[in-house]
């Protein structure tokens, strides 16, 4: 089976995770800058490559807007770096705590997550389960992915 250098995984993921250029030889100006942000979701059932899953609704829920940046998703050469990746891992993470609103109600078990290309609906980009499921009720801490929490892998 094919896999992807580490060149094209460090361009994918700064392209977009981190809101820089694809900077490959002969693309074209459409290839740009990948999206300007990014709006990671939860869920309580499951999204698949084909379903939506149940997104959390109600009770002050909003998806987290966190901007396409070198600050806030690591480079693949460090768990925390702010400069262009040049690393071999095909991984980036989040570099700061990404935080919901705190629940003004009961938003049940939620077991996984989604990053999305819009604050409401919109396209969903990326999916997983979350390592342990989380009861999340009304006056409860605000849930949060830690820092470097979120890490999503490219290939390799």
């Amino acid at each position: 089976m094919p896999a992807m250098s580490d060149f094209l995984e460090n361009k994918l993921i700064d392209w977009l995770f981190r809101g820089q250029a694809i900077g490959v030889t002969g693309a074209s100006a459409a290839a740009g800058t990948g999206p300007t942000n990014m709006f990671v979701a939860l869920f309580t059932a499951n999204a698949t490559d084909t379903a939506g899953g149940t997104e959390v609704t109600g009770g002050s829920y909003a998806r987290v807007t966190i901007a396409s940046s070198l600050a806030n998703w690591a480079g693949t050469q460090s768990a925390t770096s702010t400069v262009a990746s040049s690393g071999t891992t095909g991984t980036t993470s989040n570099n700061g705590a990404i935080t919901f609103p705190a629940p003004t109600a009961n938003w049940g078990v939620v077991t996984g997550f989604a990053v999305f290309d819009a604050l409401t609906t919109g396209n969903m980009l990326i999916w997983g389960a979350l390592t342990a499921n989380k009861t999340v009720n009304n006056a409860d801490p605000a849930p949060s992915f830690a820092i470097s929490a979120l890490t999503f892998q490219v290939d390799n």
